[in-house]
Formats: C-alpha cells, structure tokens, sequence
C-alpha cells in the first residue's frame, strides 16, 4: 500500500496520536471522512455536467483556422 511497510504505518499511527492525542483522534477522523467525501461528490458532479465534447471543440479550431 503506497510502498509504506508495517513498521511505517505505527510509526505515522503512533505520531498521529501524539499530534492530536486519543481523545481528538475520532473527531479528526470524521473530518477527514467528510473531507474525502465531499471531494469524491464534487468530482462525480463535475464528471455529470455537462460540457462541450471533444468534437465540437476540435471542429471549432478547425473552423477558426480557415
């Protein structure tokens, strides 16, 4: 995963919990979920709007050469 060992992730697990001690460590585990959410949401919603296709554009570059 991400070429990170065992050793790694309790080592990153381990200065996570001292950064944001125990007591934190779920509220900043939602807020990570609601930002991984949000972003995953925008991203299918920009793929659905939408836009000029490919072909219209090229044919307007095309157009605009002649």
């Amino acid at each position: 995963m991400f070429g990170l060992g065992t050793t790694e992730l309790i080592l990153i697990l381990i200065i996570v919990i001292v950064l944001f001690g125990a007591k934190r460590l779920p509220q900043v585990g939602a807020g990570l979920a609601n930002g991984i959410k949000s972003f995953r949401s925008n991203i299918s919603d920009g793929d659905k709007k939408s836009g000029p296709d490919d072909a219209s554009i090229s044919d307007d570059a095309t157009d605009k050469k002649q």
